[in-house]
C-alpha cells in the first residue's frame, strides 16, 4: 500500500478537528454548549472540504450512523414516557427504605439499580432519572449526597460498558464494527462484572467517613406511590421483550435501532393517553444533535486521509505485537477519554481502526479494548462521560440552592475518587484481557 504524505488536505482537516474539540472539551470555562461546537465544526468540515475538494454536503449526510442517532432517540423517548409514571421514583425510595439507615447497603442498592437499568438505558438517561432521586432521599435522611451520587456515576460507568446500549460508545463501536447485541456483552459482561465489584468494594472505602454518619430515621422517607401504573407496567413489559430481541437482533437481521424503534411504537400504543409533543420536549435533542454533528466532523477528517495516514503510523507496531498495541489502546483510550470526553475520542479512534482491518489486521481485539478504555476511563475525571458532567451540574446546583458548598463535587474530589476506580478497573481489566486474549481476537462477527 502507497505511504500517505501528510499534506495540506490533512493538515486542514486536523486543524479543523482540533479547534472544534478544543471548543467542546472548555464548555465549562466559555458557557457554550459542546453541541453548537460540533455543528460550527461540521459545517466548517464540509465547507471548507468542498472549496479543497475532499468533502462536501451530500458526503456529510452520508457518513452519519444513523443507527446510532435513531436507538438513542427512542431509547429517549421511552425513558420520557416511563419517567412521569412514578415508577423510577417508587423503586427509589423503596431502595433507601429497605436500607433501613445502613448507609453502604443504601450506596450499594442504588449503585446496582442504577447500573442494572442503565445495562438497557445507558448510563446518561439513568443518571438523569436517579440523580434528582438521589437528592431527595439524602436530604430526608440528613446526609451527604455526594457519595450516592458519585456511586450513581461509577458503577454506572462501569457497568454501562457491558451492553451495546449501555454506554454512547458502545452504539458507536457495536455499529462500526457490526458486533451483535449478545456478542457484545458475551465479551464484555465478565471483564465488567469483575471490576464492577471491585468499585463497589472501593466506595465503601473512598467515602469512608460519609458513610460513618448516623442519619434520620429511615421511616421518615416517604414512600412515592405510582402514578400511572398502567404505563409503568407496560413499559416494564414491552422492554423485557426488547431485551429478548436485541439478543436475536441478529438472527432476525434487524438493526438495533429497529428493536428500540419497534418498542417506542408498541409503548405509543399501549399508552393511548400519552401526548407525543409533550414526550418528545423530554428527548435530549442537543445529544443527538451532537452525536450527528460529530459524525459528520470525523467524515471529513476521514475523508482528508488524516486517519488513515495516523493508522500507517501505528501499524508497526500493531503488526509486531497485537496483544501490547491493545493494552497501550486500552490505556491511551482511558486517559485521553477522563481528559476530554470518551464520545469524542471514540468517534475519532472507530476510523483508524476500520482503516486498519482494510490493510489485513486482525481488529477485533482492538475494538474490545478501546471499549474497555473508553469506559473505564470515563471514571477519572468529572468530564470523562456524560454521566459525570450531569452528576456535577446537579451537585453544583444544590450547592447553590442550600447555599453550602461542601454539596457541589469538585473537580478535585472527582480526582480524589474516580482516578483511583480508573486505575484499579484498567488494572483489572488489562490481566482478564491477557488472560483470555485468544478468545479476544476471535471474530467479532
Amino acid at each position: 500500500m502507497e505511504e500517505l504524505v501528510f499534506d495540506f488536505d490533512m493538515k486542514v482537516s486536523a486543524a479543523i478537528l482540533a479547534l472544534t474539540f478544543a471548543g467542546i472539551f472548555s464548555e465549562h470555562l466559555h458557557g457554550f454548549h459542546r453541541a453548537k461546537f460540533a455543528m460550527l465544526g461540521a459545517g466548517a468540515m464540509a465547507l471548507v472540504g468542498q472549496y479543497y475538494g475532499f468533502y462536501d454536503y451530500h458526503m456529510a449526510i452520508e457518513v452519519i450512523d444513523w443507527n446510532v442517532i435513531f436507538l438513542l432517540g427512542c431509547m429517549m423517548t421511552i425513558v420520557a414516557i416511563m419517567i412521569p409514571t412514578g415508577g423510577f421514583q417508587n423503586l427509589a425510595v423503596t431502595i433507601a427504605r429497605y436500607s433501613k439507615g445502613r448507609l453502604y447497603l443504601m450506596l450499594a442498592l442504588i449503585g446496582t439499580a442504577v447500573t442494572v437499568i442503565s445495562l438497557l438505558l445507558d448510563n446518561v438517561t439513568t443518571v438523569v432519572i436517579f440523580g434528582p432521586l438521589i437528592i431527595m432521599i439524602a436530604r430526608t435522611l440528613a446526609v451527604s449526597p455526594i457519595p450516592y451520587l458519585m456511586a450513581a456515576a461509577l458503577l454506572s460507568d462501569t457497568g454501562g460498558v457491558a451492553t451495546l446500549v449501555g454506554d454512547p460508545p458502545n452504539l458507536m463501536i457495536g455499529s462500526a464494527a457490526d458486533i451483535s447485541f449478545n456478542t457484545f456483552f458475551i465479551h464484555m459482561g465478565p471483564p465488567v462484572i469483575v471490576a464492577w465489584v471491585a468499585v463497589l468494594i472501593m466506595l465503601k472505602f473512598l467515602f469512608k467517613e460519609e458513610l460513618a454518619v448516623e442519619p434520620k430515621p429511615w421511616q421518615e422517607v416517604e414512600e412515592i406511590p405510582i402514578t400511572n401504573k398502567k404505563v409503568w407496567y407496560w413499559s416494564l413489559a414491552i422492554l423485557g421483550v426488547m431485551v429478548v430481541l436485541f439478543i436475536n437482533h441478529t438472527s432476525l437481521g434487524w438493526e438495533a435501532w429497529v428493536v428500540s424503534a419497534a418498542g417506542l411504537t408498541a409503548l405509543l400504543f399501549a399508552s393511548r393517553e400519552i401526548e407525543m409533543d409533550h414526550t418528545l420536549e423530554e428527548v435530549e435533542m442537543s445529544l443527538l444533535l451532537f452525536f450527528t454533528a460529530l459524525f459528520m466532523l470525523i467524515g471529513g477528517v476521514e475523508h482528508s486521509q488524516f486517519l488513515q495516514y495516523l493508522g500507517q503510523q501505528i501499524l508497526p507496531l500493531v503488526k509486531s505485537d497485537l496483544m501490547l498495541a491493545s493494552i497501550v489502546l486500552m490505556w491511551v483510550a482511558a486517559v485521553l477519554s477522563a481528559a476530554i470526553d470518551n464520545i469524542p475520542f471514540t468517534a475519532a479512534m472507530i476510523p483508524i481502526i476500520l482503516g486498519l482491518e482494510t490493510q489485513g489486521i486482525n481488529v477485533s481485539p482492538l475494538w474490545w479494548s478501546l471499549a474497555i478504555g473508553v469506559g473505564m476511563g470515563g471514571n477519572g475525571t468529572h468530564i470523562g462521560s456524560t454521566a459525570n458532567v450531569y452528576i456535577v451540574t446537579i451537585s453544583e446546583r444544590l450547592a447553590r440552592e442550600t447555599g453550602n458548598p461542601d454539596m457541589a463535587i469538585t473537580p478535585a474530589m472527582w480526582m480524589r475518587k474516580g482516578l483511583p476506580v480508573m486505575f484499579v478497573t484498567l488494572v483489572l481489566s488489562s490481566i482478564f484481557f491477557l488472560l483470555f486474549f485468544d478468545w479476544f481476537t476471535a471474530p467479532v462477527n
